[in-house]
């Protein structure tokens, strides 16, 4: 379970988090789920709930030890978006509509060819932009402040 780096890695992905596959090769082949995340460094994804391995956890301070099942890591080609209509696996196609928006559709052999909608859960930040300003944020009234005046030359710099 270490970290490897990926041989060469995928440029553009098709694959999203949140999007519903299916999973073409491994253990669990046959079987649907979400992904869960998506790690680009290793072109792998977790699919929820799917692979599942066990670990052993040394005890240590603020935690119990034992063994726990995680999911372990798929590479991406071992999946398959699954298409909206038939239910099937899938491969990704782009493609501009008449208004001028670019869509994911569904393409291959047993595809319908049904445009894949962008899973809803990209639309919220994983991190939250922070509310609060912190120490090295400029304050408003500074930013707000007028230090240059094009009419009058005030504020202009002597060179």
């Amino acid at each position: 379970m270490g970290w490897k780096a990926a041989e060469k890695l995928i440029s553009h992905w098709k694959i999203l988090r949140g999007d519903n596959v299916m999973i073409i090769r491994g253990k669990d082949k046959g079987e649907s789920g979400l992904i869960k995340r998506v790690i680009r460094s290793q072109n792998r994804v977790i699919v929820e709930g799917k692979n599942l391995v066990k670990k052993h956890i040394k005890q240590g301070e603020g935690h119990t030890g034992g063994i726990f099942s995680i999911e372990a890591p798929l590479h991406v080609s071992n999946v398959q978006v699954l298409d909206p209509v038939t239910g099937k696996p899938c491969k990704i196609g782009y493609k501009y509509l008449e208004d001028g928006t670019k869509v994911r559709f569904a393409r291959g052999m047993n595809a319908s060819g049904a445009v894949i909608p962008r899973p809803e859960i990209l639309k919220e930040r994983r991190k939250p932009r922070p509310t609060s300003p912190g120490p090295k944020d400029t304050p408003i009234d500074l930013v707000l402040e007028k230090t240059y005046d094009a009419k009058t030359g005030i504020g202009m710099p002597d060179l």
